[in-house]
């Protein structure tokens, strides 16, 4: 039986490949588990210098999590859900607490999941085949996997933007963001995986940020540049009507078309995202993902609309779900009340 994840020590790294390139290195359980493994193996190796994980394919580093198992599982009463998002988020949490460089090759579609385990670790290396993006808003979910935490972080009102509407960003853009800390080109990235693992590296990563630099190429020009001043303004404050309100009534094409994009996705979902965003701007990254399971299991249990963006993303593929009407202002509050005691998150050591 092929493993879902290739972990090996070569010369000062440890390298761990996502290898399920037929669903995109979507996460499992199976995945979690024997990233976390690798990981805490590793953690205390004197002989690792650093960690490098790529995906196996040509088109994803990790598209995300096993959605229709989230809600397979959901429909049976949630515990298989709620074991994978608590050992998926203290994944987030354990790597974005390493000790040692850990560098994602995010070099394909990085969605959900792939975010979570690339955007919480110190280099995250983009490629020409970036896509980088939380689409959760559109099948009746929230940008989990810590996203509260690092979208309100990025400059301006940028991570409102990519929370609510999924925007997705390529290279430069991923740079332009901050959510990519460095770029290599494509037909390149082979030559830096070997340059990593036949370097003998040092405690101090200095040997390591040589040899990202050597293989840097220059991504071309962000929108984002060019961007910032309309997202700004449209998306600030804390109430989505507002933010309906000013993209109406901007006058441009480029807030037109957010609009547009926006009535596309969950109005629950955008509500408690947008509740989470501005909760998670005052969190440290522990809260955050306390604070991301508890929306999760509630909007598996209590949340219709994601089952009907499973059955029209995943199962039906149509595209064209039935959202429900927005959830009043004090059921989205809510959602973030703590779980029953043996449910909250607990963190690995």
């Amino acid at each position: 039986m092929t493993s879902l994840i290739q972990a090996r020590k070569t010369g000062s790294i440890g390298r761990i490949t996502l290898n399920r390139p037929e669903a995109l290195n979507a996460l499992n359980q199976e995945m979690v588990d024997g990233l976390i493994k690798a990981l805490l193996d590793w953690r205390e190796d004197n002989s690792v210098k650093a960690i490098v994980v790529d995906g196996a394919g040509e088109k994803g580093f990790c598209a995300g999590g096993d959605i229709r198992m989230l809600a397979e599982s959901g429909k049976a009463g949630g515990a298989e859900a709620w074991k994978f998002w608590r050992d998926e988020y203290q994944l987030n949490t354990l790597i974005a607490e390493y000790p040692k460089p850990y560098v994602a090759l995010i070099d394909g579609i990085t969605m959900g999941g792939g975010v979570g385990i690339s955007v919480h670790g110190s280099h995250r290396v983009a490629g020409d085949k970036t896509v980088f993006a939380m689409p959760e808003t559109g099948i009746g979910f929230h940008p989990d996997v810590g996203g509260a935490y690092f979208l309100p972080r990025l400059k301006g009102e940028t991570g409102t933007w990519m929370g609510l509407t999924g925007a997705r960003l390529k290279a430069a853009d991923s740079l332009a963001a901050g959510v990519a800390t460095h770029y290599v080109a494509s037909d390149r990235q082979e030559a830096l995986i070997a340059a990593l693992e036949s370097a003998t590296l040092d405690d101090d990563g200095e040997a390591l940020e040589d040899i990202l630099e050597a293989h840097a190429g220059d991504p071309g020009e962000s929108d984002l540049a060019h961007l910032g001043g309309l997202i700004d303004a449209a998306f600030a404050g804390e109430e989505l009507a507002v933010i309906r309100e000013r993209l109406e009534t901007a006058g441009d094409a480029w807030s037109a078309k957010q609009l547009s994009i926006l009535n596309a996705k969950s109005p629950t979902s955008c509500a408690v995202t947008l509740a989470a965003l501005r909760k998670g701007a005052e969190l440290d990254l522990r809260g955050v993902m306390a604070q991301d399971l508890r929306v999760s299991m509630r909007l598996l249990v209590d949340g219709s609309d994601f089952y009907e963006g499973v059955r029209a993303v995943i199962i039906d593929k149509d595209n064209a779900p039935a959202w429900g009407p927005q959830m009043p202002a004090e059921d989205v509050q809510a959602m973030f009340a703590p779980l029953e005691a043996d449910r909250e998150q607990s963190f690995l050591d």
